[in-house]
């Protein structure tokens, strides 16, 4: 899923194992729905509520959450949210070369 510059900054690490994303919301931001691979992440400052599975929660800085391969989830995230997320899949975002 592709998202706007304006909205989204990010900057990644891959491996051929995975991939670690550095997220900084600009604007708040509604995530649909969605699954893929597993998901761990990190809350640095903001606060994002996840919906995953069929539970609700926020998260503030300091916060932790994983979603399983699979499980549907989306979220609210506010402007000025940081987050650092790993996927399982190398190669969930592509790159602009």
């Amino acid at each position: 899923m592709p998202f706007p510059d304006d909205v989204v900054q990010t900057a990644a690490i891959k491996s051929d194992s995975g991939l670690v994303v550095f997220f900084t919301f600009h604007r708040d931001m509604d995530l649909p729905l969605h699954a893929h691979g597993a998901q761990w992440g990190t809350v640095v400052e903001g606060e994002i509520e996840f919906t995953i599975g069929d539970e609700t929660k926020s998260y503030g800085r300091g916060d932790s959450y994983f979603i399983p391969a699979g499980v549907r989830h989306g979220a609210r995230i506010k402007a000025g949210t940081r987050v650092i997320d790993a996927f399982e899949e190398a190669d969930r975002y592509g790159f602009r070369t």
